[in-house]
């Protein structure tokens, strides 16, 4: 697929009705505002318009976005990290995805006219088809794998609640089909009110989760007289395969930037990025560190599980996980709608089906989320261990979407001797350095740390069949 070719957008007297301009931008004459304005004034005429998000709606889809089922995950990783080292973690990754978010945010202020991560990713690497080519690739790649982890959790809550012998390929159809029908809204704006409603009711699962941890007389799977194990630091005899991975899947949760250029590019305002970007990582910190904390606490390590619904007894589990199914459908509706929009933008670039209610707008539209959430349901069948190939994709991209990029970007937005420009910009440039180190290190660290996790998967005999009806139930 072709590259756009960026351009700073000049203003055309005779296209632009200053009266339909945002008011949001009327009392900021800077470039950036202005060329915002001018997409805004050129959609006023449009049947359907893009550019219409608040910073509230924006909230809304970064809350859906990471108020999700990973955190439940959480337990988990603090039993193999230790419950000190666990918070530690938790709280120095979200500080660090704050950052590179922030940083991202006053990239895409700075370049109105990039729409996505590949637009970035070619700019960042000197205009280059090729980087264009591959963060395209990787972008839907990543986009479409979240898709299926989404079908095979949809097909493990159905074979959890049900207790039935329907096969789990039905199930997986099912929890697709469902995503699918949720994918088809054209603008984020329209998806905004559903995230929201997926995040509260995902905020519902994990105080559930975490009140059921500590009501329940013991946790699933107890054995008598071996009460839950709670340590402070790793035990003795931690391999590094399963310290990283714990690492790696707190890092994974935050890790969400891919997605952050598409919510700016539909933004009345981009300037009011921070403030949603402030409040969802105050609510990540507070929730994750103590559904983390507590849920491992009353579970100890011989008891917790990924994700934690499975350390409850039966019927605190389905409770819990029920208040899940919101998002399970949502956010994975939310990955396959960007990663649609990413492929329509470009077969319709200035084309009237674009942004017109057209048969072939709608028609292509509907086809290519049809076609995410077919491979995605391939995916996650074809695959028999998808919890580590998921792992694998995730090291591969996020050193790069998660850190890399974010590091290069700031190195634009301060080009030559700028970046030197007294001590306190000095510390910054050099912290952002050590971001590009510590993307590389995730990315070799972590597949090779996936890569052995698959081979201890297979020496164990923990590989499902592949397109098998076999029940996944927690």
């Amino acid at each position: 697929m072709s590259a756009p070719q960026h351009k700073n957008v000049a203003f055309d007297t005779e296209k632009i009705d200053i009266k339909r301009t945002t008011s949001v931008l009327s009392s900021d004459s800077s470039a950036e505002s202005l060329s915002v304005g001018v997409q805004i004034a050129r959609e006023s005429e449009h049947e359907i318009k893009y550019r219409t998000c608040s910073w509230q709606k924006t909230a809304a889809l970064l809350f859906s976005e990471y108020i999700c089922l990973a955190m439940v995950s959480f337990p988990w990783s603090f039993s193999v990290l230790g419950m000190v080292p666990g918070v530690i973690v938790t709280v120095t990754i979200a500080a660090t995805c704050l950052y590179t978010s922030l940083i991202l945010g006053r990239f895409c202020i700075k370049h109105p006219e990039m729409r996505d991560v590949c637009d970035i990713g070619q700019y960042l690497f000197g205009g280059s088809q090729l980087a264009y080519n591959l963060t395209a690739m990787m972008f839907i790649l990543n986009n479409v794998f979240v898709q299926a982890l989404h079908v095979i959790t949809g097909a493990k809550y159905l074979n959890t609640v049900t207790n039935s012998s329907e096969c789990s390929l039905t199930f997986g159809a099912i929890t697709a089909i469902i995503c699918f029908l949720v994918s088809l809204p054209r603008t984020l704006n329209q998806m905004s009110g559903l995230g929201t409603f997926s995040a509260i009711t995902m905020g519902i699962a994990v105080l559930l989760t975490i009140i059921f941890s500590g009501v329940e007389s013991h946790p699933f799977g107890y054995i008598a007289n071996q009460e839950p194990l709670v340590t402070a630091i790793p035990v003795p005899g931690t391999t590094y395969v399963a310290g990283m991975s714990a690492f790696l899947n707190i890092t994974y949760t935050f890790v969400g930037q891919v997605m952050i250029p598409t919510f700016i590019a539909e933004m009345e305002n981009p300037k009011d990025f921070p403030k949603a970007l402030w409040a969802v990582t105050i609510a990540e910190v507070v929730t994750y560190t103590i559904c983390g904390a507590v849920v491992y606490h009353f579970v100890g390590n011989q008891y917790v599980t990924a994700p934690a619904f499975g350390s409850l007894t039966r019927t605190y589990k389905i409770i819990a996980f029920s208040f899940a199914v919101p998002t399970i459908i949502f956010l994975g509706a939310l990955y396959s709608n960007v990663a649609a929009r990413f492929v329509f933008f470009r077969m319709f670039r200035e084309s009237r089906h674009r942004h017109s209610n057209t048969v072939v707008g709608w028609g292509v539209w509907v086809a290519l989320v049809a076609a995410t959430w077919i491979l995605a349901w391939i995916i996650g069948e074809v695959i028999p261990f998808f919890s580590d190939m998921l792992s694998l994709m995730s090291s591969l991209f996020d050193g790069w979407f998660g850190f890399i990029f974010w590091a290069m970007a700031y190195l634009t937005l301060y080009p030559g001797d700028s970046k030197w420009d007294g001590p306190l910009r000095s510390a910054e440039t050099l912290v952002n350095y050590f971001f590009i180190l510590l993307g590389a290190y995730i990315t070799v660290a972590g597949t090779y740390t996936s890569v052995e996790s698959i081979i201890e998967s297979y020496q164990t005999q923990e590989v499902r069949g592949v397109f098998t009806c076999a029940s996944n139930a927690l």
